[in-house]
């Protein structure tokens, strides 16, 4: 499977379920749901409106690594959202926005926009100097792929840890387009 057929579709079906998820907080807790953006899954980690901004970063990272190209400032500033959203998680419709943002630039994807970009040598800097070498395939196995489900996951588990009733339906609704006709349960 190449990168572009892997990451692209993954990305998409991920951030719509995201987007559900959203939809879903909103129209059970209409009362509470922006305050929900705030909210965390334990002390130590970032809130839900993180969550979404770096779901949505990732996304859009990918893209620009795997063509060998830097990030552009407007997709750092989506990172710096994230990174501050603790003190300015902002609105539902504003991590909307995000995910809108990140699907239609997935959705200008050529079959092999991305394809290219496996043998690139990738080099993940994080804070305190940690650096991580690596080829674009392990990139996108090894980091792209993990990072990305994290925060969509850690968003899942916070809405549910704070009353939000989403279950794995809610989750991978992407899946239902492969149900073999016949086996739903009707009770």
């Amino acid at each position: 499977m190449t990168p572009t057929r892997l990451l692209a579709p993954t990305y998409r079906n991920m951030l719509r379920t995201l987007a559900g998820l959203l939809d879903r907080a909103q129209q059970q807790m209409a009362d509470r749901a922006e305050a929900l953006l705030s909210a965390r899954l334990a002390a130590d980690m970032f809130p839900l409106s993180s969550q979404v901004r770096f779901a949505a970063f990732q996304a859009q990272e990918a893209v620009f690594r795997l063509r060998g190209e830097p990030t552009p400032e407007w997709l750092d500033a989506v990172a710096a959202e994230g990174r501050n959203a603790g003190d300015a998680p902002g609105s539902i419709a504003d991590s909307r926005v995000r995910i809108d943002e990140a699907l239609s630039m997935l959705d200008t994807l050529s079959d092999a926009a991305l394809d290219a970009g496996a043998s690139l040598p990738i080099a993940i800097e994080l804070p305190g100097g940690i650096t991580f070498d690596m080829t674009g395939e392990q990139y996108v196995r090894d980091w792209a792929l993990p990072q990305f489900y994290f925060h969509v996951v850690t968003a899942y588990a916070i809405l549910r840890r704070h009353g939000v009733e989403v279950g794995k339906a809610d989750y991978v609704p992407h899946m239902f387009g492969y149900l073999r006709p016949g086996t739903m349960p009707t009770a």
